[in-house]
């Protein structure tokens, strides 16, 4: 057996320890989602065709900043892995300084976006619901953007669990804030989809506070040196923006491409987009979780390259495919033969159920098809960008989300094919992806000495 098959059950408990705090968060952070679109389907499947185009599109503003700020798990996990514990608290206040920038671009950024809606051709009303709960979230967003650099930090440092516990109770109160926000009920008024976006920044302000009363806990704010830490460090700064900005650029660009794919889509019509709705429903209950797993990979690599440790990278490895695989296997199963009932919970009587449940038992195959590629995906993704390898995983990945666009954009606007040609061209590009990363994995160039000391260089 090749030694790159061998699994060390050490590492593997130490992954898993890790990861399922991470899990849970995004699972979490999942429920909220399907629950918030649960709630708009019980108005119209408009309403929950409005909440997957409005969403999106807050997180395509959110998605450059976010992915810039998120790298600190990785700079983090390599302060920690060499030992330099008083940098690690460093990295945050860098974040923070970033964040005074990045939160009056994004709401700039939000205002041209708004008028997305209308121009890629979608109904009026959808578009309205669309732009009300996009712009409540984008006036909100500026807290998601300091959550990140906290959720990012203590993932780096190994502490997922308070990243658990301050985004499960975050979810523990949206779920029942949502509905009455949006049903109405004692002194509540009856908001709509307004009111799930109103819970949403509610919620994510109450974990925010808990990041903090974490981090400024006496015990911790002892052993890193929280005190000493509020202070721009250019070393710093400047390594968190060379490896921060290209995955930062890799996540707007995608989240830009899958964006533009998913307004041509509902352009289709109502029956499409709530179609559309249901399925990455469901996608998120795989999509989002392994994300946790994703997280944990980052900083479990991290922590090994800031020790110059290749043997523990591998088994890392190793375990992160064996976890990944396995969940993403039970799930392709159950989308697949159980997918009529689950599109019909989303299902409510109106002109266009029958249209609906057809379409997105359909689409149920190809997410059967790529929820084991998404997870090769993530893991692989997870490895590359806890080792440093933002460049290639930019260029790359940006490269075949454009080229996707570009094929969907003929096959929708252009020789005006039908939703099931434009879902399995989407298919397509996901499994082309993970086997692009894969190969990039196996090649080996990210992780040689020459270029792990480059990741490790402040300049």
């Amino acid at each position: 057996m090749s030694k790159f098959l061998v699994i060390d059950k050490a590492t593997l408990r130490e992954l898993l320890v890790l990861a399922y705090p991470m899990v849970v968060s995004q699972g979490a952070f999942a429920l909220m989602i399907f629950t918030d679109r649960y709630f708009m389907s019980l108005i119209s499947p408009t309403h929950m065709a409005a909440s997957l185009g409005g969403g999106v599109a807050s997180f395509f503003c959110m998605s450059l900043f976010i992915g810039i700020l998120s790298y600190a798990n990785a700079l983090v996990a390599q302060y920690y892995g060499s030992g330099d514990l008083e940098k690690c608290p460093k990295v945050v206040t860098q974040g923070l300084l970033l964040c005074s920038g990045f939160i009056p671009s994004l709401l700039i950024i939000g205002y041209f976006v708004g008028d997305l809606f209308e121009l890629m051709g979608h109904a009026e009303v959808l578009a309205d619901l669309e732009k009300t709960y996009f712009f409540i979230l984008i006036w909100g967003s500026g807290i998601g953007l300091l959550k990140t650099c906290f959720a990012s930090y203590f993932a780096g440092i190994g502490k997922t669990r308070a990243v658990m516990i301050a985004d499960t109770l975050g979810v523990i109160v949206n779920i029942p804030l949502t509905y009455v926000l949006i049903f109405g009920t004692g002194v509540f008024p009856e908001l709509g989809i307004a009111g799930a976006a109103y819970a949403t920044i509610i919620s994510s302000l109450f974990s925010l506070v808990l990041f903090l009363m974490f981090y400024l806990e006496r015990q911790h704010r002892t052993l890193f040196s929280i005190g000493d830490s509020l202070k721009i460090e250019m070393g710093i700064l400047r390594r968190y923006l060379r490896l921060g900005v290209p995955s930062g650029i890799e996540m707007f660009l995608n989240v830009a491409a899958f964006n533009l794919f998913l307004l041509m889509f509902q352009s289709y019509g109502i029956a499409e987009a709530a179609s559309a709705a249901i399925v990455f429903n469901w996608d998120i209950v795989s999509f989002v979780p392994m994300i946790g797993l994703n997280v944990a990979l980052i900083s479990l690599i991290g922590r090994f390259v800031g020790q110059n440790n290749l043997e523990k990278m591998q088994e890392v490895t190793v375990a992160g495919f064996l976890i990944g695989l396995s969940y993403s296997a039970v799930l392709a199963i159950a989308f697949l033969l159980l997918r009529d009932p689950l599109v019909a919970i989303f299902v409510q009587d109106s002109p266009e159920s029958a249209d609906i449940k057809e379409l997105s038992a359909f689409m149920m195959i190809g997410l059967s098809t790529y929820v084991m590629a998404d997870a090769l995906i993530l893991v692989t993704g997870g490895i590359l960008r806890g080792a440093g390898d933002t460049p290639w995983l930019m260029w790359v990945s940006v490269a075949l989300h454009w080229a996707m666009l570009v094929v969907q954009y003929i096959v929708i606007m252009v020789l005006e094919l039908g939703p099931r040609v434009a879902w399995l061209v989407f298919v397509v590009m996901i499994l082309i992806t993970a086997a692009t990363y894969v190969g990039r994995l196996y090649g080996g160039r990210w992780r040689s000495e020459e270029a792990l000391a480059r990741v490790m260089a402040e300049h």
